[in-house]
């Protein structure tokens, strides 16, 4: 069997970075973890191949070559993944789809030969068998959830890691909240299942073997789920890791904000080399939160939480929503206002949208307030309900919000908050500028300090932090590099179109 892995190109969206990647050389943010996984479980006598289309664009050669393709896909690759499946078809190339944009939407998709999907753990096994005995089925689905500790090392081998900016390994499935608008519960329920500490620090050293030194992401829906095996277990083997091996590389994540109240953690966390955090902060209305079932977020002193955390040594980046049924015209104001007070400098906002598989979106289509399947990108100034705020002035609110906030003056502003409150320990703020950031900066200096409209607000950070912050220096260009990339972003989503 000759194997084709295949993955969909991303548009440019918030999350895609690709106008940042041009200033280190990437071809893209993150490699496709879930494919790598697969990769892993097949039977060693399949011939594999894996094209990442953010990578390299998908040939003719590459599907003579193929007996069967493997896609799998988030819904904001949907444009991109339909055009690979009509490729395919053409070829007569047996396609097999798995992953979150087909388990949410498999009815979608009439010309995929079969779907494997949940967790290829429990499908993956029973489609191979079938497919040897001559019967697969067109469907392969689960209500259980696997056993993640017996998940292997995900074969690297088939990608070309260099031509990323940052790997990604999986800790834990699973959240505990029930926040009506995520469909993470969907996919992966609300029980937290994870991986050994031994698991982990295989991961890593196999790509330390393969020479990544880089960042690397933490994958997990909900990082902090299982504080207890966290602080016992798999933080201290990181810490004992890295100090055993001289380890450089950071450490990032995704968590909820109740992580600013345990120190002892957040300190573990940091010693670790996690430096930085992604929180769903969403909005600074109690009454959204709580109607949306975010209650951990209510009742607490929100800016003051994320100063804890960067405090203690990790950048907060956060996810925001406009369009909650509660929501009036105040609320851009207030999203502006705590924003820029958080110093939270990479701030996705988006509209909120009904994701399949959602208590929001059962709830909507029940109202009738459904429209059409989500784009899957969060921050394109679209919904698919019609909201409680009048829809022009929910966008015309969305697009002055945004606007504001990645305007040169207010995030260079951010910035500079954060970098007030960033308080990075010892075994952090010795990092200085590698190849690949001396890089970074000296084309920034140009695209941004000689030609960008920002030239007066980049110079004025890069000197402030030089004389006031000089350890963050390179923290300091990685953001002012995002912030060339959100801008661009904005400028393609924000059109007005009337």
């Amino acid at each position: 069997m000759k194997l084709l892995l295949i993955y969909p190109e991303f548009p440019d969206t918030f999350w895609s970075f690709k106008h940042a990647l041009k200033f280190v050389r990437k071809r893209a943010s993150l490699p496709p973890l879930g494919l790598a996984t697969v990769a892993a479980m097949l039977p060693e006598s399949w011939e594999q191949r894996l094209v990442d289309l953010n990578v390299r664009p998908l040939k003719e050669n590459d599907l003579i070559w193929a007996d069967m393709v493997f896609i799998s896909a988030m819904a904001v690759q949907q444009k991109s993944t339909r055009d690979v499946i009509r490729r395919c078809r053409i070829a007569g190339i047996t396609v097999v789809a798995g992953g979150p944009l087909f388990t949410a939407e498999h009815e979608q998709f009439g010309e995929v030969d079969h779907f494997v999907l949940n967790e290829a753990e429990l499908t993956l096994p029973l489609f191979i068998a079938d497919l040897n005995n001559g019967y697969a089925k067109k469907l392969y689905a689960t209500g259980e959830f696997p056993d993640i500790t017996q998940t292997p090392v995900p074969k690297w081998e088939v990608l070309d890691i260099q031509k990323y900016a940052s790997m990604a390994i999986q800790f834990s499935r699973g959240c505990p909240y029930r926040c009506d608008f995520c469909n993470v519960t969907a996919l992966f329920g609300h029980k937290i299942r994870t991986k050994t500490s031994r698991q982990i620090i295989a991961e890593l050293e196999k790509l330390r073997s393969m020479g990544w030194r880089d960042s690397i992401f933490f994958v997990d829906d909900n990082f902090i789920a299982h504080r207890a095996y966290l602080k016992n277990e798999l933080l201290p083997a990181l810490i004992a890791w890295r100090e055993s091996n001289r380890i450089s590389t950071k450490f990032y994540t995704e968590c909820s904000i109740n992580l600013a109240d345990d120190e002892e953690l957040m300190s573990l966390m940091v010693r670790a080399g996690f430096n930085q955090v992604f929180i769903g902060i969403e909005t600074p209305d109690d009454k959204a939160l709580q109607a949306c079932g975010k209650q951990h977020n209510t009742s607490r002193d929100m800016l003051e939480n994320i100063r804890r955390i960067q405090n203690a040594g990790m950048e907060v980046q956060g996810g925001f929503i406009v369009g909650f049924d509660s929501d009036t015209p105040s609320i851009f104001q207030k999203q502006i206002d705590f924003i820029q007070k958080s110093g939270i400098v990479t701030a996705m906002v988006g509209v909120l949208q009904a994701l399949p598989g959602t208590k929001l979106y059962d709830r909507m289509k029940s109202e009738g307030r459904l429209l059409h399947n989500s784009s899957g990108d969060n921050a394109d100034s679209n919904t698919n309900i019609i909201p409680v705020m009048d829809p022009d002035i929910l966008k015309k609110g969305y697009r002055e919000m945004m606007t504001h906030l990645y305007a040169p003056k207010q995030y260079y502003k951010r910035i500079r908050t954060l970098l007030q409150e960033y308080r990075a320990p010892a075994l952090q703020i010795k990092s200085r500028f590698r190849g690949s950031q001396f890089m970074a900066f000296a084309r920034s200096t140009v695209v941004l300090g000689i030609i960008g409209k920002e030239r007066f607000q980049y110079w004025k950070i890069l000197l402030w932090t030089f004389f006031n912050r000089q350890q963050a220096l390179p923290l300091a260009v990685t953001l002012a590099i995002y912030g060339h990339h959100f801008r661009k972003v904005c400028r393609l989503h924000l059109k007005d179109d009337r």
